[in-house]
């Protein structure tokens, strides 16, 4: 007898489930956008997608704010929409959880992502005891986003695959699904792990938790359908699931072109992809400067322009976002030129990344020292040339750190793995000359590279008073500004 597929019931109706699917990507699948309702009443969706917003709060099994993005999908699970204020009775009247784990590594690595695998690959070399904590089932972090069931999709997926491997080949501990919600000095972390307590208490720790996407804020950014250009990635090529079948993209960055193009190979329709800056043959100089630091890089970002024309995308330079309305179940998506000139476009998803922030919570929790970018509106983290930061046994690699790219937060890794082992008596690291070559190199291709998009922090003295600018409060910008 042939076994019903599996599924979970959504508010009653049921929603099948692909294998190793997110409850999130389930419910997108099956074109629900709206996971939560919020405070002032407003229908809230999946928005970052990877756990950073809570935006996409559900209910699962009686037990609330669960996020949507980060929960496996279950056979016969019961999801409900997220109120504004659920009962917490539930979460209080659970059974004690088990006994805390604890672990003693040599390294303990938070963030399992580029930086991540290669600083514990370097320390296990070296011979040191490592322990990776990482909030995702499957390492791999933002760049790589390695799928559970899905064979990689692209190099770049097979690269993270391949360096997945090489980290579990390697002895060192890798340990998904953990969300660290205490550091303490020591140092000292404190987990949870599907519901039971991690403690790890190692001689180092190197930081690794990457960066999330700082989004394009206008009237109606808090829509469902409305998310990071990442968060639909994550779809993508994590879970084989489109944000929808008609997409509209824009901000500012490489991110932007790439997912575009990888949305519109996967059968979607991309309606715009709206580039804030000028088009990059504007700036010759750091053009000229990225191809000859990287002309692989460069010549692959060439081949994502020439897909979307392939594809019949429409590529536009000095557009932005101005203002995002609901459209008969879709989104009207009106964007600005340079010039003041409106078009507008309708779609079923709006993706927007117009930069990064370093996820630097832990080593501001820690006392690392900072200092501000003003060109990014960012902090970045003070480190030495081994990737120690201010606070003794305690490293950064990354874009924690501030923005790299991968590239150069594997290096990164390698290096700070390498000289964290020798702080616990593991090999030394004195011939490290050759990856730091190599890394201020791919520092001065970032450089140029970000010097072709507008990812400067700005204002929003044009915004409409009504406009939300803490979606988490629902504050809006006539609050902040009239007191």
């Amino acid at each position: 007898m042939q076994m019903p597929e599996p599924s979970f019931t959504f508010d009653g109706v049921a929603i099948p489930i692909k294998p190793g699917a997110s409850v999130a990507a389930a419910l997108t699948e099956q074109g629900h956008r709206a996971f939560r309702q919020s405070a002032n009443g407003d229908a809230r969706g999946i928005f970052c997608g990877m756990g950073v917003c809570q935006d996409c709060l559900v209910t699962i099994d009686g037990v609330p704010n669960r996020r949507a993005c980060m929960s496996a999908a279950r056979n016969g699970a019961k999801v409900e929409t997220q109120i504004a204020f659920p009962s917490l009775k539930r979460a209080v009247a659970a059974p004690p959880p088990d006994a805390a784990r604890i672990l003693e590594p040599d390294v303990a690595i938070i963030g399992g992502g580029a930086g991540g695998l290669a600083a514990a690959i370097a320390a296990r070399r070296a011979g040191a005891s490592v322990v990776v904590l990482d909030e995702r089932k499957v390492p791999g972090g933002q760049y790589y986003k390695q799928s559970a069931h899905n064979p990689p999709m692209d190099p770049q997926q097979q690269e993270g695959a391949d360096l997945l491997r090489q980290a579990l080949d390697s002895g060192a501990e890798i340990i998904g699904s953990v969300e660290v919600w205490g550091a303490f000095d020591g140092p000292l972390f404190i987990a949870d792990l599907e519901g039971s307590a991690l403690v790890v208490r190692p001689r180092t720790a190197i930081i690794a938790t990457g960066a999330y996407e700082r989004p394009v804020v206008v009237p109606g950014w808090t829509l469902p359908g409305v998310m990071t250009t990442g968060a639909a990635q994550t779809l993508w090529r994590s879970y084989r699931t489109q944000p929808g079948q008609r997409v509209a993209v824009c901000g500012s960055g490489p991110l932007n072109a790439q997912v575009a193009l990888e949305l519109a190979d996967g059968g979607a329709e991309v309606s715009v992809v709206a580039e804030a800056a000028a088009a990059p043959w504007h700036n010759p100089r750091a053009c000229l400067s990225t191809t000859r630091l990287d002309p692989g890089l460069m010549h692959k970002g060439l081949g994502m322009l020439r897909g979307l024309r392939r594809h019949g995308v429409a590529m536009t330079y000095n557009t932005r976002l101005h203002r995002i309305e609901q459209a008969d179940g879709a989104l009207r998506i009106t964007l600005k030129d340079h010039k003041g000139h409106e078009t507008s476009t309708i779609a079923d998803a709006l993706c927007m990344n117009i930069g990064f922030e370093p996820q630097n919570e832990i080593l501001r929790l820690l006392g690392a020292d900072m200092t501000y970018d003003k060109s990014f509106g960012h902090l970045r983290c003070v480190r030495d040339e081994g990737m120690q930061t201010s606070i003794a046994s305690l490293y950064a690699v990354g874009d924690c750190t501030g923005l790299g790219g991968a590239p150069a937060a594997r290096l990164e890794g390698e290096i700070a793995g390498r000289t964290a082992a020798a702080q616990c008596g593991f090999g030394d690291a004195y011939d490290l000359f050759a990856q730091r070559r190599s890394l201020r190199r791919h520092r001065r291709f970032q450089e140029a590279l970000w010097q072709l998009y507008e990812v400067a922090p700005y204002t929003l003295s044009d915004m409409p008073p009504e406009t939300i600018i803490c979606r988490c409060e629902e504050i809006t910008l006539g609050q902040v500004t009239e007191g």
